[in-house]
C-alpha cells in the first residue's frame, strides 16, 4: 500500500515537474519530469504485476512450481549452447 502511494506522489511529482518545464521553456525540466513519471508509473505496473503473480501461485503452487521449472530448463538450454 505505501509504496503505491509513493508511486503514485512520484508520477504527480514528475507531472509537476514536466508542466513547470513546458511553462518556462525549460527542456530538461520537460524530460527530466517526464522520465520521472513514467517511471513510476513503470514502477507500479511492475509492483501490480508481481502481486498478481504472487496471488496465482499461493492460489495454484503446482502450475508455479511447473512454470518455473519450464523457464529453468529453457534458461538451461540456451545458456548451455555453444
Amino acid at each position: 500500500m505505501i509504496g503505491k502511494v509513493q508511486d503514485k506522489a512520484e508520477e504527480l511529482a514528475g507531472a509537476a515537474q514536466e508542466t513547470y518545464g513546458d511553462v518556462t521553456d525549460s527542456p530538461e525540466h520537460s524530460v527530466k519530469g517526464a522520465a520521472r513519471k513514467y517511471a513510476s508509473q513503470a514502477s507500479y505496473a511492475v509492483r501490480d504485476a508481481a502481486d498478481t503473480i504472487k496471488t496465482q501461485v499461493s492460489d495454484k503452487p503446482y502450475a508455479g512450481v511447473a512454470i518455473a521449472a519450464a523457464v529453468g530448463v529453457v534458461f538451461g538450454y540456451l545458456l548451455g549452447r555453444k
